[in-house]
């Protein structure tokens, strides 16, 4: 199992070479992303001497306890933190596409309560409009009553106005016999008592014949009344009309501006669609510049490897060959003179760093052939994998091949001082068994090889490769993280065109239903107006057929007045031609 642990050294004698190390367990590793933490405990672990105190490590245990394998933390826990960053950055934008669908969610829910709102506030008032127009036509069969009775008042009133032009005509005959009488009366023609009585049985007929027009007024005023109360009746209904004209012209008010804010969301996601397509294209061009670079950047870190390598190859040809020189020398006249005691201390010394030095190097050797297999095996898992756990598996191992890059690098540093401590401790060796008096293979020559110049040459071939690529990273860094901002505002605009084609969307929607209900609006009312402009155009006829019988009637009126007043002239007229009482006695 693997544990997460502190470092605790207990400082021991210089001679002796270190104190007791021991390791501090944190935390223990339940599943590739789960930690928890455990009992403070403590365990001897002699393979971390090599490690400074307080330093931490990933030390994975046996179930007796013991360790199997251990190795610095530093880069581990980097890689933890750096999942974690990555869970938690993707919790965020989870919890925002979760806020900005509530968000949708409620604004749809708005709109269908209003929606559903206005619908029913419709229903209510087309419910309003079908019972006044029910009741219209109940109003139009009163007014066609109305009307059939004004008609018969009409013909009546025609009927009394042709018997009232007969007995004008006849008055006219007798008036103008009257006359004749007149003129022989001036001629001194006297009426006798028959002509006289037969006259004044005509002025009775006729004054008899003058027709009263009392009734026919009050009919005719009952007749006014009730256009006037049908008028009341359907003026309200006018009212509503207009009001539900308004109402229309309101609602395509709105239609125009839906429209307009439909056009102007439009122009704007072209221009969002026109933009992103330019940010597509700039994306292209700095993934194709990154891949230059990174190219780039593989052949000099490749010049770089190919250095390093000669590099290493020289300082194992400087270790393993008496007749290179190469690095630090010892002091042959120094050690010579050196007591015998202090010298075999300081081989001592050496041999015991040297130790040090191999278990560690081996120590790393056998951790960078851990990761060798733990690269290969989640390339297996790699090859394998489904889509969802493919990117994990890609960051997993890109990480883990990070990791062994730095144990490679590290570890042929440490190669190279372990030769060189070889070698330092050998010359030493040499010069405690001479002064021992032992048989020494002679090992020095005058001709000895000098390798110091062509490494320097090579290391500064290496510094220059280094800063190149150190240059080449903070370009490619640069240049990714452009790409990853210019990624995330495609991401971003290409969320907001999918906001705004929803919009869009619900816009287009609205505008389809208001237009809709607007026409059925207008349709309603078309029909409400065609229903209640016969009956005003029935009432204004009835109003107009009113007032020619009432011109008529007053017409009458001044005729039968003036019948009467020439009745009466005519009877005056008769009394004069009539014989006198004293003249018929005599």
């Amino acid at each position: 199992m693997l544990y997460l642990a502190e470092v605790q050294k207990q400082k021991g004698g210089l001679l002796s070479g270190g104190g007791k190390t021991e390791l501090k367990l944190l935390a223990c590793q339940r599943t590739d992303q789960n930690w928890s933490t455990v009992s403070e405990e403590v365990i001897a672990a002699e393979e971390a001497s090599k490690l400074n105190d307080g330093a931490l490590v990933l030390v994975e245990l046996n179930p007796n306890r013991q360790v199997q394998r251990i190795q610095e933390a530093g880069r581990p826990l980097v890689n933890i933190l750096q999942n974690f960053s990555r869970q938690l950055e993707k919790f965020k934008l989870k919890e925002d596409e979760i806020d900005q669908w509530k968000q949708s969610l409620t604004f749809q829910a708005q709109e269908l309560n209003r929606r559903e709102m206005d619908m029913e506030v419709r229903l209510e008032q087309l419910q309003q409009l079908e019972d006044e127009v029910q009741h219209l036509e109940e109003q139009k069969q009163e007014v066609d009553t109305s009307r059939q009775e004004i008609e018969r008042l009409q013909g009546e009133i025609e009927r009394n106005r042709q018997e009232l032009e007969g007995a004008w005509e006849h008055l006219r005959g007798e008036q103008r016999r009257l006359e004749e009488r007149q003129a022989d009366f001036q001629q001194g023609t006297v009426l006798d008592e028959e002509q006289s009585r037969v006259m004044s049985e005509l002025l009775d007929r006729l004054s008899s014949r003058v027709t009263p027009t009392g009734t026919v007024r009050e009919h005719l005023h009952l007749a006014f009344e009730l256009v006037e109360k049908q008028q009341a009746t359907l003026t309200p209904h006018w009212q509503k009309l207009e009001e539900h004209k308004n109402a229309i012209a309101q609602q395509q008010e709105e239609v125009e501006r839906l429209s307009q804010t439909l056009s102007d969301r439009q122009n704007a996601l072209q221009q969002a669609q026109n933009s992103l397509v330019q940010q597509t294209a700039q994306l292209q061009i700095n993934t194709a510049d990154l891949s230059s670079k990174q190219e780039y950047a593989r052949l000099v870190k490749e010049q770089l490897r190919n250095a390093e390598e000669l590099y290493q190859q020289m300082h194992s040809l400087a270790a393993t060959s008496s007749d290179v020189v190469l690095g630090k020398q010892a002091d042959v006249e120094a050690l010579d003179k050196m007591p015998l005691e202090e010298l075999q201390k300081i081989v001592q010394d050496l041999q015991h760093k040297l130790e040090i030095d191999a278990s560690f190097v081996h120590d790393q050797e056998q951790e960078l052939q851990y990761k060798q297999e733990a690269i290969e095996e989640l390339q297996t898992k790699l090859n394998h994998a489904s889509d969802h756990d493919h990117i994990n598996l890609e960051l997993e191992l890109t990480d883990e091949k990070d990791l062994y890059q730095m144990l490679n690098s590290s570890l042929v540093g440490q190669r190279r001082n372990m030769l060189q401590h070889q070698k330092f401790l050998k010359q030493h060796q040499a010069v405690l068994l001479r002064r021992q008096g032992r048989t020494v293979t002679e090992e020095e020559s005058n001709n000895k090889i000098n390798l110091e110049p062509i490494l320097l040459q090579i290391e500064t071939q290496r510094q220059q490769y280094s800063q190149e690529i150190q240059k080449l990273e903070r370009e490619i860094e640069q240049i990714r993280s452009g790409v990853e901002l210019n990624q995330g505002m495609i991401d971003n605009q290409t969320h907001e065109l999918d906001e705004k084609h929803q919009e869009l969307k619900a816009i287009e929607e609205n505008l389809l239903s208001l237009r809709r209900t607007n026409g059925e609006y207008y349709g309603r009312v078309n029909l409400y107006q065609e229903a209640l402009q016969p009956i005003q155009d029935s009432l204004d006829g009835l109003r107009q057929k009113l007032q020619g019988i009432r011109e008529s009637l007053d017409q009458f009126q001044e005729t039968g007045d003036y019948q009467v007043q020439a009745i009466a002239q005519l009877r005056h007229t008769l009394q004069s031609l009539m014989p006198q009482p004293e003249l018929l006695a005599s």
